[in-house]
């Protein structure tokens, strides 16, 4: 009998010899997956994320929107170019190499103009394949629309890479929403992908992580606002990972239970 099925949750380390990290957000990898880069930023292969809602607006709000205002920005400020460079000090600390698309955040735009799944996943597939991954994490999709749309656009890609092993990583922001995370399980379980917490390494380095996390200096004052950032980083928060895959062979049937 194979590794995996004596020891349910068994990740081969062949599988995370190249990750990729999808983060909704500038802050969203380091929040949820900081540690799990730590552990692999001294890999042959560093590691990369990919900020899909990485790109500029067609203009900036004038006055610039509460979540901005908070963070310090003023009318005429470059935001996106701003936290641009918050994330590449922070991938420097985590060991990690950094890409962005070209779509802009929700709060930038009216809903009829935001990005839908079927539109960021043709970039967002070429921008994965361009690493050549072994391993590609998402996040589970919770609460906020743009992580939504991240989720939904990945499995577009997983359905047509099932060669790179899949995981799921919990948002930081929003998995103790209460019901949430139970929500985003049973919607996977029920489309027939199965999401089970695996033995993903990480590196026990909290101290870093949250070295990581404050180079986004014009994110700090709206997550401690809304997200108890201190209370969340005091705690220690552990990181966990769901592989995404198909129901062990004769399983099916507890989809129907």
């Amino acid at each position: 009998m194979a590794h995996a099925e004596v020891t349910w949750g068994h990740v081969d380390a062949a599988e995370l010899s190249r990750i990729v990290v999808l983060s909704p957000h500038f802050d969203d990898a380091a929040m949820g997956a900081g540690l799990m880069l730590i552990r692999h930023a001294g890999t042959r292969t560093r590691p990369t994320v990919i900020t899909v809602l990485g790109g500029r607006p067609p203009a900036y709000p004038d006055p610039p929107g509460e979540w901005d205002a908070l963070g310090g920005f003023r009318p005429g400020d470059d935001v996106v170019g701003a936290r641009r460079e918050e994330e590449r000090a922070a991938m420097e600390v985590l060991g990690a190499d950094s890409v962005w698309l070209e779509f802009a955040d929700h709060q930038y735009l009216a809903e009829p103009d935001r990005p839908l799944p079927t539109e960021v996943a043709p970039a967002l597939e070429e921008a994965i394949a361009g690493c050549a991954p072994t391993a590609v994490f998402v996040p589970m999709g919770l609460a906020n629309p743009d992580h939504v749309m991240t989720h939904d656009a990945a499995l577009m890609v997983r359905e047509r890479h099932r060669d790179w092993a899949w995981f799921a990583y919990e948002d930081h922001g929003y998995k103790h929403i209460p019901g949430l995370l139970a929500w985003r399980v049973s919607k996977l379980f029920r489309t027939g992908t199965w999401p089970t917490p695996s033995l993903v390494p990480v590196a026990d380095d909290f101290e870093r992580k949250r070295t990581a996390i404050m180079c986004y200096a014009s994110q700090i004052p709206p997550l401690e606002r809304d997200h108890a950032l201190t209370e969340r980083l005091d705690a220690n928060v552990p990181e966990q990972f769901w592989r995404l895959a198909p129901p062990p062979p004769g399983w099916e049937g507890l989809i129907d239970l």
